[in-house]
């Protein structure tokens, strides 16, 4: 992976800024240095076709795979649209729904892992989309907490795509049939927002049709977006004591694609992703409408994007999608 920023300068900046998942205990960030200008020409139009999104919501069924990238275990947290009544528990090993759902993966912040983000994530395969959350070997809680691992988890996260894809055309598996390969997003939380950064950037994934960053930055990956145009979506807290506001927002202005970003006047680093109020309610709704935009094409879904992002005055939302 491209190094834009030392590795020095990046385990100091990622670590004085205490990027520890949502701990409460999180320090004042570092301003983040200059963003490095964009090198490549990316195209300026999505390129998912017009759709519709389903309009039911689904149950939800969840299940764990082991992958293994040169050594690096990668166990990857699946949940997905399952069979059966909406509303109810997650259920572990359902059955899929029938359709063929997009597929969107998470990276979780430092110190963090997958199950962390369960509300949330459970609420977007509830909506008809496949999410897949790898645990990364260093970053996870349990790991070392080396920092300058975050570096490599962009092709963690390529290669757990392909693996999750696999799983399409994988005979007896409940997935057969059920992945569209064409219709891919990436998003990430803190740590895990500079991995989705990265992966439209320095490690561009061109299988990736949009992105949504949670309290992200680019150091360490720069802003140089190349590729086909990917609409990105940034939610930052603008009182953030991780990841200064000021450090995403320069991130958001490099975005040459259709783009757009919620502000939480009274966030913080994110510990609403967490737990079911009213500001995880804004932040789900507003990332599920843009998800149904840009994965499933459905223009209705693009409409009710600003509406959901500015319901209850909990938000502001700089739109440019």
């Amino acid at each position: 992976m491209s190094r834009r920023v030392t590795p020095a300068l990046l385990a100091s900046a990622l670590l004085t800024a205490g990027l520890v998942g949502c701990s409460a205990d999180a320090r004042q960030a570092e301003s983040a240095p200059a963003p490095v200008e964009p090198s490549s020409v990316a195209s300026a139009t999505p390129r998912v076709p017009a759709g519709t999104a389903p309009q039911r919501a689904f149950a939800v069924g969840v299940r764990q795979l082991k992958l293994n990238r040169d050594g690096r275990a990668l166990p990857v947290t699946l949940w997905y649209p399952a069979a059966g009544e909406a509303g109810g528990a997650v259920k572990r090993s359902a059955a899929a729904a029938a359709g063929r759902f997009p597929v969107v993966m998470f990276s979780h912040g430092l110190g963090g892992r997958p199950d962390d983000y369960a509300t949330l994530l459970t609420r977007w395969a509830a909506a008809g989309f496949v999410v897949a959350a790898p645990a990364f070997p260093h970053t996870s809680r349990g790991g070392d907490g080396n920092v300058l691992d975050v570096l490599n988890q962009p092709a963690d996260v390529s290669y757990t795509l392909t693996e999750v894809l696999a799983l399409d055309g994988k005979a007896g598996d409940p997935l057969r049939g059920r992945l569209d390969a064409e219709r891919v997003a990436a998003a990430g939380h803190s740590a895990g927002g500079v991995t989705t950064i990265g992966l439209f950037t320095a490690s561009r994934d061109e299988r990736l049709d949009a992105g949504v960053v949670f309290a992200g930055t680019a150091l360490g990956v720069g802003t140089a977006f190349a590729g086909a145009a990917a609409p990105q979506l940034f939610v930052h807290g603008e009182l953030d004591e991780v990841v200064d506001y000021a450090a995403g927002r320069a991130a958001y202005d490099k975005v040459p694609w259709p783009k757009a970003m919620l502000s939480l006047p009274k966030g913080d680093h994110g510990r609403a992703l967490l737990s079911d109020g009213a500001a995880l309610r804004v932040v789900s709704d507003t990332s599920v409408e843009f998800l149904r935009w840009t994965l499933y094409g459905d223009p209705a879904a693009k409409k009710r994007i600003s509406t959901d992002a500015k319901r209850g005055d909990i938000a502001t939302f700089d739109d440019h999608l």
